[in-house]
């Protein structure tokens, strides 16, 4: 890619939001819910039902909750967050020849305009991809600075591997399925994105992401703690996923959405910008294998309940997703 196409590249040389970036009036970021945010799922809790209960009615009202006791190491949340920080404050030259190992791309720097049609609309942000399986598989093509970046990408990613499991666990048991339904080719191609959004001279003009549902199972976000930026869209309005220091975000994609015959809301969600200050978060990606059949879980469909949605590969459904966008959901249904 061509240093000049990231965002972060050029963003403090204008004065105003160029013309590519700027949203049709409807999409601009709005008013807001007020008083309202998203449940809290306490995982520490002593009475699994409990846990169980919070998970259960958050996926089915919101699609979207925090949880807290999680197990992850403050430190290591800390230093995953400032590490990413740190590699998007490097020079783009450098950065994108970190992010350039792999001709086939399992590590890759990229901007909306470069995977999106220029003539499209493009949103205020950065985003180093990495594809992270559970084999270690493309490890070598990590980038080698900043300085510890790749022991701190292994220690992160083994911890998310963990409290993701732990979390599908509980939202299968919540189905009504064996818990380890969603383990294996449903969540054995995880990736990770850190996304850096700069300040924007007119944020009420653009968006750093759109409103969009996640192709995933489950998407953990680690988001910094002092900026609003995350919105959810229930009942017509837009709610603000305040940050809760420590907690991880989590929402329910679309594959989850599928698998539960839509008992799970796969959520709607975008992210506005500000104009003081960058923000950076890290997204931990619950992703099936290319390979694998997406459709509502069999033990789901009994005598009397039907299916929601039809039969697709992976593969295919991220190819038409890709292209298609929010467009492409319709015709997941049967």
């Amino acid at each position: 890619m061509d240093h000049d196409e990231l965002v972060s590249s050029w963003f403090h040389l204008h004065s105003s939001v160029p013309f590519s970036y700027v949203q049709l009036p409807e999409a601009r970021p709005g008013i807001v819910a007020s008083g309202k945010n998203i449940p809290v799922v306490d995982l520490g809790l002593h009475d699994p039902s409990q846990t169980l209960k919070q998970i259960l009615n958050a996926s089915q009202e919101y699609g979207f909750f925090q949880v807290i006791n999680h197990g992850v190491p403050k430190e290591l949340m800390d230093d995953t967050l400032n590490i990413f920080k740190e590699f998007h404050a490097m020079p783009a030259e450098e950065k994108i020849r970190e992010s350039s190992r792999d001709p086939n791309g399992s590590c890759r720097l990229y901007s909306s305009r470069e995977v999106n049609n220029k003539d499209i609309v493009q949103f205020w942000r950065d985003t180093l991809r990495h594809f992270c399986p559970p084999s270690g598989e493309f490890i070598q093509f990590l980038p080698q600075k900043p300085a510890k970046y790749r022991e701190l990408f292994v220690k992160y990613t083994q911890e998310m591997r963990t409290l993701g499991l732990k979390i599908l666990e509980l939202l299968c048991e919540g189905l009504g399925l064996d818990p380890k339904y969603c383990c294996g080719g449903l969540s054995d191609s995880p990736s990770l994105l850190g996304h850096h959004y700069p300040p924007c001279p007119e944020p009420s003009l653009t968006l750093g992401a759109p409103k969009h549902r996640d192709p995933t199972l489950v998407t953990i976000l680690l988001q910094e703690k002092d900026i609003n930026a995350l919105q959810i869209f229930k009942d017509g309005e837009w709610i603000v996923v305040e940050p809760i220091p420590y907690a991880f975000v989590v929402n329910i994609g679309l594959m989850l959405q599928i698998i539960s015959n839509g008992r799970f809301i796969g959520a709607e969600h975008r992210v506005v910008t500000n104009s003081g200050i960058a923000r950076t978060t890290v997204a931990y990606f619950i992703r099936p294998t290319n390979e694998q059949i997406i459709e509502p879980a069999k033990p789901l469909i009994s005598s009397g309940v039907r299916h929601k949605y039809k039969s697709i590969t992976y593969e295919e459904f991220l190819r038409n997703f890709m292209s298609k966008g929010s467009d492409f959901e319709p015709e997941l249904l049967l």
